[in-house]
């Protein structure tokens, strides 16, 4: 990536880090001169630290410690015997070689990966070993079916809830029209980068660096705008950050303009699920329904979170069903909501209610592992 600092990788060695009695990036086990070049290279890109041990089979700890072993087809045969783990691949540099396939079985390795043309993808599997990379975060975006309708608000307390409730949780503004969460949050003087400090992010960026680079506030992690003029955010950005940002697993929560550019859709389609949010009026229904449609484009799951009371008695399912959208829930309005922003309090922080309640059942129902708030 270019513009940040964020994911910059240090030349990588033969040792482990100062301090590790084990290294952080891959095991490297070859003996062929222009292998090593490249893998070091690559490891390099990646960020990762390895260690490399040459054509004799690794000791067992070393084996098994490592989070990615990577083998060169120059010494696959001497590791016949090794104990099976996962994790194992082997480089080869000749398409035409058949035999490769069998080396691989010898070595215990579920994939083979040819050089030069696979650098990328071999870049990104060293990588993600470097970072410890699990699961993927659930990844929820929020918007509203008409302008005030709360989806900014319901964000931000999503992400509350599900940081006190144990997860690891990312706010992520993509909004550049909605005034910033980090207000909503209460720390729009923290310490971190804004989105106009990433808008020249290529490439990838590594998870854990990007965490620490943003503000910290309430348990979760907040990506939001600073005061400046910068009015967009490039699609490659979105894609870069965003999929930093979901390898940390635990939750994301994307907060989206109604208007789906480019860079909107980008953050849908990394989404596992939308919520809509609607109040319950006729006017606001109309408006919905053409937000609904510009969404269920880039993103399939989408569901109605309607807002009451409402004016004309009409209920959350009727207006869902209105929109041909699943229910996810009706929201009532959250007492003493404007008291607690002006005095720093983010929505969602009072566990008992209404916004509370409304997340911590939406996250029990599509988080394995989330409870409801005592």
């Amino acid at each position: 990536m270019t513009g940040t600092g964020i994911g910059t990788s240090s030349a990588a060695s033969s040792e482990g880090p100062s301090g590790s009695s084990w290294p952080v990036g891959p095991l490297l086990i070859t003996e062929d001169e222009a292998l090593i070049e490249q893998l070091l290279r690559i490891c390099a890109a990646a960020g990762a630290v390895p260690r490399l041990v040459g054509g004799a089979p690794p000791g067992r700890q070393e084996w098994e410690a490592a989070p990615l072993v990577v083998v060169g087809d120059d010494v696959a045969d001497r590791l016949a015997g090794l104990a099976p783990r996962p994790q194992v691949l082997l480089v080869g540099r000749d398409l035409d070689d058949v035999d490769v396939w069998r080396r691989a079985v010898v070595a215990g390795a579920r994939h083979v990966v040819f050089l030069p043309d696979g650098e990328s993808w071999l870049r990104d599997r060293i990588a993600d070993a470097a970072e410890g990379v699990g699961g993927q975060a659930l990844t929820v975006a929020v918007l509203g079916g008409r302008g005030g309708a709360g989806a900014s608000t319901l964000a931000c307390a999503l992400a509350v809830t599900a940081a006190r409730e144990g997860h690891r949780a990312v706010l992520v503004d993509g909004d550049p029209l909605g005034g910033g969460l980090d207000v909503l949050l209460g720390g729009e003087g923290a310490a971190g980068l804004r989105w106009p400090d990433l808008a020249g992010s290529r490439g990838r960026v590594n998870a854990a660096e990007l965490e620490r680079s943003l503000p910290r506030l309430h348990e979760l992690t907040a990506l939001s705008w600073d005061r400046g003029d910068l009015l967009n955010i490039p699609v490659e950005a979105m894609r870069t950050v965003l999929g930093a940002a979901r390898r940390g697993g635990g939750v994301v929560v994307l907060d989206l303009p109604r208007w789906i550019d480019e860079t909107a859709g980008e953050a849908l389609e990394q989404s596992d699920l939308g919520l809509l949010v609607v109040p319950a009026e006729l006017r606001a229904m109309t408006a919905s329904g053409r937000v609904a449609a510009a969404v269920r484009m880039r993103l399939s799951d989408l569901r109605a979170v309607v807002r009451g009371p409402a004016p004309s008695g009409v209920t959350g399912a009727e207006v869902a069903r209105g929109l041909r959208l699943p229910l996810a829930g009706e929201l009532l309005a959250e007492p003493g909501l404007v008291t607690d922003l002006e005095r720093g309090r983010p929505p969602g922080a009072r566990a008992r209610g209404p916004l509370g309640r409304f997340c911590s059942a939406f996250l029990t129902q599509v988080l394995p592992g989330a409870g409801v708030a005592v």
